[in-house]
């Protein structure tokens, strides 16, 4: 007897209409339960989909660039004999013999990384009266975030946004001119920002009595953790060891940007963290990826004079944001891009004196090989949970390293938590934050869930992109009737004398409750008003309570209000509308 099952794509954090980058099997293939099948890429990470079942492949329903959704047919799988049973969540291995002896320290709580939800939980714990330790491999706390990602970032993307704004000044009657560029001057820039923030949070573990102990820490039993001392500026191991004692603990171990296998090891070829450390301005620049991290490094170093190209094996760029989101942002930033090719791979990398050699693939691949004199890899990020040893404390890790918890950040040993990147979708520091506050708050004996409805998104481009909750392209593919409330900049007088009118914001509301359920904003410091969206679809706003909130005027902000009274058709600063 044989079965045919369909295999599906599971839950995917709350995403919809996620790119297939890459398929793995073909009809015909003998696959085992929990092969990988397909690479999903969302706006910020990669992940490969396992086969719930072992069997004989004999149809594909996905292809490369096909937008999928959980529930979503893969394949269609004959299983021989018996009926395949489902892949359950990664099975609990048997926790390691415990340690015998003396502990070089002991603690109430460890935290395995010092990055934002691993600081910010040990600070809670500490404030909830328990003894409380951080490992972090780093010389100063912050993670990848503070050290090598989201803040330095931050801080170049502001150079790069005056160096463009001021470009336009000469329109206004005041004209600059060239920026002259000292490279030594902004990377110490960056690195003071970094400085003020890492001395910050070096004296609030000390006012906290929070002890950092530095090195690269591994779970040897469900109680110990021994660390891997590290020194210098990088993660260089000094040979000494620490053994730590926990009650409890908190992995927080986050992740690293995805390697692809056939790219040669080049220093002209760079992840985030190497694109960073701004060696030089490359004079050609290609970034591989589309997403969130390759397109804010784009306009970093195309602001300091680079021409850039992006290849993205996706229909669009920014996956996860609705198209008319996109759309403005690409026709802002068409002068930076020598190409932007879509629907396209790389295939084949070489690295020769004079710069690196590229080939592609695709709809909108070039006939001949490209010279870069840098390449930047963004095509996600994989967790660390393979490299923390959970597995010696009897923690269930996945193939791909992500850590399963309950909604009180739970693992399946019942003393030991897990947050951030590590955890699964969406790899954001503010939801790593917020989740480390309810480890911490649940390890004290308080009753906490992180029950949040939405999760904001940002692109810290230029122009900015923010969304919340459902997109218009996400209420289709779940069959959610939704109204849409939209706000052009063009009628905002402080959008229209801050030369930003080609931004808009728009609201999403569910059409049977009347409540919103999504919003996005392209323009200007959306990143700093998506925050009342957000707010709003926690408290279960609907247009009236967010259009008769008064906002002050004339701001920027004020257009949410005047989305959601465009929602209903009776919005004083736009033509008249059907009112609803």
């Amino acid at each position: 007897m044989s079965e045919i099952i369909e295999l599906k794509v599971p839950e995917i954090g709350g995403h919809a209409g996620v790119s297939v980058i890459e398929v793995f099997v073909a009809p015909g293939d003998a696959v085992a339960a929990g092969d990988s099948l397909i690479m999903l890429e969302t706006d910020k990470a990669t992940m490969d989909v396992p086969a719930e079942a072992g069997g004989v492949l004999r149809q594909l329903k996905v292809a490369v660039g096909d937008k999928v959704s959980a529930g979503d047919v893969i394949a269609l799988l004959e299983a021989a004999g018996e009926p395949a049973q489902p892949v359950a969540a990664a099975a609990a291995p048997a926790a390691a013999q415990a340690v015998s002896g003396d502990a070089d320290l002991e603690c109430d709580m460890l935290v395995l990384g010092g990055g934002p939800g691993g600081y910010s939980a040990a600070f809670r714990a500490a404030d909830l009266g328990m003894k409380t330790v951080i490992v972090e491999r780093y010389g100063t706390l912050g993670g990848v975030c503070l050290n090598v990602g989201c803040i330095p970032s931050k801080a170049l993307l502001h150079v790069a946004a005056v160096i463009e704004e001021a470009s336009h000044f000469a329109d206004c009657g005041v004209a600059f001119g060239a920026p002259q560029v000292d490279l030594s001057a902004l990377r110490a820039h960056k690195e003071k920002v970094v400085g003020k923030l890492t001395t910050g949070l070096a004296g609030m573990a000390k006012a906290r009595a929070v002890e950092v102990v530095r090195g690269n820490g591994r779970f040897v039993d469900a109680n110990h953790l021994e660390v891997s001392l590290t020194a210098g500026e990088g993660k260089d191991e000094t040979g000494a060891r620490r053994l730590i004692r926990f009650k409890q603990a908190i992995i927080a171990a986050g992740s690293q940007p995805v390697k692809l296998p056939f790219l040669p090891d080049d220093p002209r070829i760079v992840d985030s963290t190497g694109a960073l450390e701004l060696r030089e301005v490359p004079g050609r620049m290609l970034v591989i990826g589309g997403g969130i991290i390759g397109l804010e490094m784009a306009t970093v170093y195309s602001s300091l004079g680079a021409r850039i190209d992006v290849v993205e094996m996706a229909d669009t760029l920014m996956a996860g944001a609705d198209a008319d989101l996109v759309k403005v942002w690409e026709k802002r930033n068409a002068h930076r891009f020598d190409r932007v090719m879509l629907r396209t791979r790389t295939v084949g990398v070489t690295c020769r004196p004079d710069g690196v050699m590229v080939k592609f693939e695709g709809e909108q691949a070039p006939e001949s090989e490209q010279k870069y004199d840098m390449v930047l890899v963004s095509v996600g990020r994989r967790p660390n949970g393979k490299l923390t040893g959970a597995e010696n404390a009897g923690v269930a890790v996945d193939e791909r390293g992500f850590i399963a918890v309950d909604r009180q950040q739970r693992t399946n040993v019942g003393h030991i938590f897990a947050i951030g990147d590590i955890v699964g979708q969406p790899m954001l520091a503010h939801k790593g934050v917020h989740e480390g506050h309810v480890a911490a708050e649940v390890a004290a004996g308080h009753k906490r869930f992180f029950d949040a409805r939405v999760i904001p998104s940002v692109a810290y481009t230029e122009p900015e992109v923010a969304w919340v909750g459902l997109t218009e392209r996400e209420a289709k593919a779940q069959g959610i009737r939704v109204g849409v409330g939209k706000f052009p900049w063009a009628a905002s007088g402080r959008a229209i004398a801050n030369g930003c009118d080609y931004g808009f914001s728009k609201l999403l509301f569910d059409e049977e409750t009347r409540r919103v359920v999504g919003g996005a904003i392209v323009g200007p410091n959306a990143g700093d008003m998506i925050g009342e969206v957000a707010l709003a679809i926690e408290m279960g706003c609907d247009p009236d309570d967010i259009g008769k909130t008064i906002h002050p005027h004339p701001t920027l902000g004020e257009s949410l209000g005047m989305a959601a009274e465009a929602f209903d058709g009776h919005c004083t600063d736009l033509p008249p509308q059907k009112k609803r």
